[in-house]
């Protein structure tokens, strides 16, 4: 055996040593770190007619209210919530209109099967819980909507989730909105509609029953409170005094138990529309013909004071509704003022 020979036997068994791959090769990889930390990959990716134009923002998401709305800290550490722009996805804590979907009775079955797919929307978005993301503004829209929320396009991985929701049929697209990429977005909502793909299952054959002979509403939906809940919503002091984000304790909703038992409200839940969601501590509860106040600011629990713990405002001040419900999800209250 030569030199030569010797030397490239020698190279080969070193290499082996050390778990080389082959002459060239590059090394394996895991994916990086923004797939790994997302999970959320595919539709728009690297389609250059869904990439970010114009004006961009880096963020973080926080918190994911619902399928299209999400709480984000931008780069300067503020904190925004940001509506995703040309899509709506079910509602998940008021009561859903069918009439808004295409092809859906209006139905107590139609509205459960709605909300079943909202909160399948919800999960879907909350995997972009903790990543970095880039929020993207269209051009034809307003920067921040009714409720002063942005209006925006969220990318993750180079991913338009506000498409990817259409496309997977977890949305319809907002119709009511001139969006620059509306033509794009109803494409992707006609092929999941023709394919019966996500919520579009809810109007198909079989999937309406209880529908009335006469096209009116269907009222056997257990998304109402009925005469079964003593709980009602008192008042809603919205409007506080001064600057709302300056005084968050005077902004606040009360509470009324108007039966003759008392309520435990142990892990029971108090929410808006965009979903921002307080949660009872272990142990609360409300006596008979007794009421609580829930302050949107921060402070020490009493049997008469919950403190959300917010470090923003939660109930709009044009109008809101407040969503009561148990533990185990049973609807106690609802009320909505303008």
């Amino acid at each position: 055996m030569n030199r030569r020979t010797l030397l490239a036997v020698a190279l080969c068994a070193l290499c082996a040593l050390a778990g080389c791959g082959a002459v060239g090769s590059p090394p394996a990889t895991g994916g990086t770190d923004a797939t790994r930390s997302t999970g959320v990959t595919g539709a728009g990716a690297n389609d250059t007619a869904l990439a970010p134009q114009g004006e961009t923002l880096n963020a973080t998401v926080v918190d994911v209210a619902d399928g299209d709305t999400v709480d984000v800290r931008l780069a300067n550490g503020t904190t925004e919530t940001v509506r995703l722009v040309g899509v709506d996805t079910p509602e998940v804590w008021v009561r859903n209109t069918p009439a808004e979907f295409r092809g859906m009775a209006n139905t107590s079955a139609t509205r459960d099967c709605l909300r079943s797919w909202g909160h399948r929307a919800s999960d879907y978005t909350k995997r972009l819980d903790g990543a970095r993301v880039t929020l993207a503004f269209d051009p034809n829209t307003d920067r921040r909507g009714y409720y002063g929320r942005l209006l925006a396009y969220v990318y993750a991985n180079g991913t338009n989730q506000n498409y990817a929701l259409v496309e997977r049929g977890l949305a319809r697209v907002y119709t009511a909105s001139d969006f620059s990429r509306k033509a794009t977005f109803l494409d992707a909502a006609d092929t999941a509609y023709d394919a019966r793909s996500g919520l579009w299952q809810c109007g198909a054959d079989g999937a309406d029953g209880g529908a009335t002979d006469d096209g009116t509403e269907d009222r056997t939906s257990t998304d109402t409170a009925g005469d079964a809940s003593p709980l009602a919503v008192a008042s809603v002091h919205a409007d506080a005094a001064g600057p709302d984000g300056d005084n968050l304790n005077d902004e606040y909703v009360v509470l009324r138990n108007g039966g003759d038992a008392g309520i435990d409200l142990g892990g029971a839940t108090v929410a808006d529309e965009a979903g921002h969601t307080y949660t009872f501590p272990t142990g609360a509860t409300l006596d008979a013909g007794a009421s609580l106040t829930l302050h949107t600011g921060s402070g020490d629990d009493t049997a008469e004071e919950y403190y959300w713990g917010s470090e923003r405002p939660i109930w709009n001040n044009g109008g809101d509704t407040v969503i009561v419900r148990s533990a185990n999800d049973t609807l106690l209250a609802r009320h909505t003022y303008a």
